[in-house]
């Protein structure tokens, strides 16, 4: 073994995966950007109407979702669930995502694996990111993804659990499918039988943050929660303050099916609630006056009330 082929990473091939993506990612560029594509780094100035300016970062994977992406072999989904973790953590709190890098370890190249796309959709610039070859540590068709996204705020207009009040309604944001969470318990339980549900389970998880900027700017959005791993209860939690609750009314939307898949193995209703969205894949506090406009404004997602926030 004399060179760096030999051990398993293609240089020349790094170099023809860099250029393949060139046009797509810079599909995602505006005029905001700065730097060139190839470079070291890559930054974006902040959008003019802020005058207080504070930067939010979220980061965050796939999780095991991948194993059954590779054990199939269908990647076109998971560029769209690593954007859409990071970038509706960010909307959980009104900020506006900017900039968005990704970091791909790799068995060996392919070229599908991509997040432009997505990051079109979020409306978001793919500045830049990493594809490491790990010939040797990992399979030739193992692939492991992680995202990291920068956003802005004006200073003072954050959401969160300072602006709930007792009153104000929860609108959940319809989910069609799992998103990218409970796929450890979703392996488990279904075995080898995961491949025959491989379609319904891969289905990419939406991206909801060009909508919940929408809905924010109204001035009538205390808060959000992206409903992930912990399902509705532990998530919306983290937007209620001391002293109130949530109740929220499951029989105001219908479960998909999807998740009959795993329930019908025997997984009990209250572990289901516990790790899955069951098909809410995001909660706004709302003050009650203002709930239809925000209803109009979400109704791409077949947004609807799920139930109140009330004095504990």
């Amino acid at each position: 073994m004399t060179s760096y082929r030999d051990a398993g990473v293609d240089l020349e091939g790094a170099s023809r995966h860099v250029a393949s993506i060139s046009e797509e990612v810079r599909s995602t560029w505006t005029e905001d950007v700065v730097g060139v594509f190839g470079g070291f780094a890559a930054g974006i100035e902040i959008p003019s109407g802020y005058d207080n300016p504070v930067l939010m970062m979220s980061t965050d994977g796939v999780g095991t979702k991948l194993d059954l992406a590779r054990r199939v072999g269908e990647w076109d989904g998971v560029g769209t669930d690593l954007v859409a973790m990071c970038v509706d953590d960010l909307a959980a709190v009104g900020a506006r995502s900017l900039g968005f890098v990704d970091y791909m370890a790799v068995g060996s190249l392919r070229p599908e694996r991509s997040v432009a796309r997505a990051c079109r959709e979020a409306g978001c610039a793919l500045l830049g990111g990493e594809t490491a070859e790990h010939p040797g540590v990992m399979e030739p068709d193992a692939v492991d993804l992680a995202g990291a996204v920068m956003g802005v705020v004006e200073k003072g207009q954050e959401l969160g659990p300072h602006l709930v009040r007792d009153g104000d309604l929860i609108v959940g944001l319809l989910s069609p499918n799992l998103r990218s969470n409970g796929f450890s318990l979703v392996r488990a339980v279904l075995g080898n039988e995961i491949k025959t549900h491989a379609t319904a389970l891969l289905e990419p998880s939406v991206i909801y943050s060009p909508t919940i900027l929408e809905a924010v700017a109204s001035g009538k959005v205390h808060a959000g929660a992206h409903i992930t791993g912990g399902g509705i209860a532990q998530n919306l939690a983290r937007v209620i303050p001391k002293g109130l609750g949530a109740t929220v009314d499951t029989s105001t939307w219908q479960i998909p099916a999807v998740f009959d898949r795993v329930s019908d193995k025997g997984v009990d209703q209250d572990e289901m609630f516990r790790t899955f969205n069951m098909g809410i894949g995001f909660c706004l506090v709302v003050e009650p006056d203002a709930v239809d406009d925000v209803l109009a404004m979400t109704a791409r997602h077949e947004a609807r009330v799920i139930g109140p926030i009330t004095t504990v």
